[in-house]
């Protein structure tokens, strides 16, 4: 039977939303409405990009902020599709002797020591600059009012703070003054403000005053990696600072490292699929793991949502994972063409059997020998101090939490009753009335992740993290290169035309719930004339941990698959039949979609977004 023809109606918790003018979906209902304001008031989807991406910084301070990164997939209006990196590098002192000298085996997860250059403030200023047509003024009003007079925080701000009070108490004073105002975490129903972000902003707006939209841009892009921010952003960054390895630190970041670093177009990365086209960011990204799950996919797919479907993709991401750690990363070149190739993808498929598999299994593509890090192998192999180290419990995000000196297992992700960590990502989609199209995943910069700068009222990112401090792997610690960043973007074609932008936060996870959400829109009935956004974005989900992790202490759990409660008993029963470690988390655990599409026939717009969370809503009209 075909995945379609056992396709059952599935129940939504809101409807998928059409309309003709514009659609927003993001993972805070006051970037989507920021988002709508921008697009009422005549911009286009790109402005209103950049309005959400700001006040995002805001109101999910813990998810993202201005010093994170941002990869961004966008698709003009009659134009080609391009992927805009707002991935910083590693400065140019981030060599990995540097770090071995510290008595360093990992970049810690917090901390200076684990900042790139940052990259979404640049990225953002790109995308206006030549693709919006609002002013820096114009998007950054939005921000700024909710920095200035403040914004009710949801619930995951104030528990974030909670978990990493006695840090800010002792260590991270210049947090403790913009999150433990009074001494008092932020809690819901009162506003909380970030005055010190909101001045920032203003000062950036002001000393870039003048001569035009596009100058004014340009000249704040300039404040920010000669001016006042970038002078501020390298004092921090010299402050020794408590990090997950238990001893202050000071970072490598300097003045020459974010005069000399700015955001860059690139073409995407494709794959064809029944139809369809998908594009990702490349491979210093975690994108090409989706385009590889789809490459490992049959012909005929079983009956979708069956234990035997669900054990399908889950064998064929943990292939394409093991992949990613062997292949994928900045510092050498990524055989792209050989890893989704059918050839190779043919004598893949035929290593997923009937039972889970516990090994880690990277290919040889164009009969190369996979490049392990020392770290990886150790954790699949499971040697002593090495076993599942620090994988996070169901429904986990990505940062890893900063802790005192004192805990008994620094940089341990906190675990909050749904088992959930307090952290993760944000992401966006637009659409609008001219066909403009965008995708966008900010992330890094944490609250959690680096003491707040007491000049700009936000943190450095901590992204380095990700790369390994040993020479000669792909994603090797290099200075000048990208750490390999698990923020994934993507963007649908049908027919040559975009037609859908979508993407979650979830860190390890992001492609795998977006492969999941994606096949449960191209295989499964339509509503109301269109993709089923909202029902794929509902349907019961899951993920595993059969890798090693990207973030700090990056362990992994062989044979894991962790499910939403609401999926069938059967399937579940089923899953553990076939051998897999399944563990059953809470019944909406699994992902924090977001998706806007477009029908080219008829020009009508939808939006969908995910309930898990209760904080992420699409709007349109």
């Amino acid at each position: 039977m075909s995945a379609s023809e056992g396709a059952a109606t599935v129940f939504t918790t809101r409807p998928t939303l059409q309309g003709t003018f514009g659609m927003v979906s993001s993972t805070h209902w006051l970037a989507s409405q920021s988002a709508m304001a921008v697009l009422e008031d005549g911009g286009n989807a790109y402005d209103a990009a950049v309005a959400a991406g700001f006040v995002l910084h805001v109101v999910e301070p813990h998810l993202c902020g201005p010093a994170g990164e941002v990869p961004i997939i966008l698709a003009p209006a009659g134009g080609d599709v391009r992927v805009l990196c707002g991935q910083g590098t590693a400065p140019a002192a981030a060599s990995i002797g540097h770090y071995r000298s510290l008595g360093l085996d990992l970049v810690p997860g917090t901390g200076p020591l684990a900042a790139a250059v940052p990259g979404a403030f640049d990225a953002w200023m790109v995308l206006l600059r030549d693709y919006g047509t609002k002013s820096l003024a114009e998007v950054l009003r939005y921000a700024i009012g909710y920095a200035e007079d403040g914004h009710a925080p949801v619930e995951r701000v104030g528990e974030t703070v909670e978990s990493v009070r006695e840090l800010f108490e002792t260590e991270w004073t210049s947090s403790a003054e913009v999150y433990l105002p009074g001494g008092k975490a932020p809690a819901p129903g009162e506003l909380l403000r970030n005055p010190a972000l909101a001045a920032t902003w203003r000062r950036l707006i002001a000393e870039s005053s003048g001569g035009g939209r596009v100058a004014e841009i340009e000249a704040a892009r300039k404040v920010w990696s000669e001016g006042f921010i970038a002078d501020a952003l390298v004092r921090q960054a010299a402050r020794p600072t408590l990090d997950t390895s238990g001893e202050r630190h000071t970072g490598t970041l300097t003045a020459a490292d974010l005069a000399g670093w700015s955001a860059t177009y690139e073409a995407p990365l494709t794959y064809d699929w029944n139809g369809w086209t998908l594009c990702k960011a490349g491979g210093w990204s975690q994108g090409p793991v989706l385009l590889q799950q789809l490459a490992l996919l049959p012909d005929e797919l079983p009956e979708y949502g069956s234990a035997e479907y669900v054990h399908l993709l889950v064998e064929g991401c943990k292939l394409a994972m093991a992949d990613r750690e062997a292949w994928y990363g900045d510092a050498d070149e990524v055989p792209l063409v050989e890893l989704l190739a059918e050839p190779y993808n043919a004598g893949r498929r035929t290593l997923i059997g009937e039972r889970a598999s516990y090994e880690l299994r990277p290919g040889s593509p164009g009969g190369r020998t996979p490049r392990l890090s020392t770290h990886a192998t150790a954790v699949a192999s499971g040697e002593p101090g090495f076993d599942a180290t620090g994988i996070p419990a169901p429904g986990a995000g990505e940062p890893t939490v900063a802790r005192s000196g004192a805990s008994p297992q620094p940089g341990e992700p906190d675990v909050a009753a749904d088992g959930s960590t307090r952290g993760d990502t944000c992401h966006l989609d637009i659409v609008d009335r001219w066909g403009n199209m965008v995708a966008a995943t900010p992330s890094g910069g944490w609250l959690q992740s680096n003491p707040v700068v007491p000049e700009l009222g936000f943190p450095l990112g901590t992204r380095l993290q990700m790369a390994w401090p040993q020479p000669g792997l792909p994603n090797s610690l290099t200075p000048g290169r990208r750490p390999r960043t698990t923020l994934t973007p993507s963007l649908a074609l049908r027919d040559g035309v975009p037609v859908m932008a979508f993407g979650t936060p979830g860190g390890d996870q992001q492609d795998q719930w977006q492969l999941h959400f994606f096949l449960a829109v191209a295989l499964r009935p339509e509503v109301r004339g269109g993709l089923d956004l909202q029902g794929a974005i509902d349907a019961p989900n899951w993920h595993n941990d059969s890798f090693p992790g990207s973030f700090h202490p990056r362990g992994m759990r062989p044979g894991s698959v962790t499910v939403e409660s609401r999926m069938d008993p059967a399937v579940i029963a089923g899953l553990r039949l076939r051998g897999h470690d399944v563990t059953v988390g809470d019944a909406w655990s699994e992902g924090r979609l977001c998706a806007v599409a477009r029908d080219p026939r008829t020009g009508v717009l939808s939006a969908a977004a995910n309930p898990r969370g209760m904080q992420g809503y699409a709007v349109g009209r």
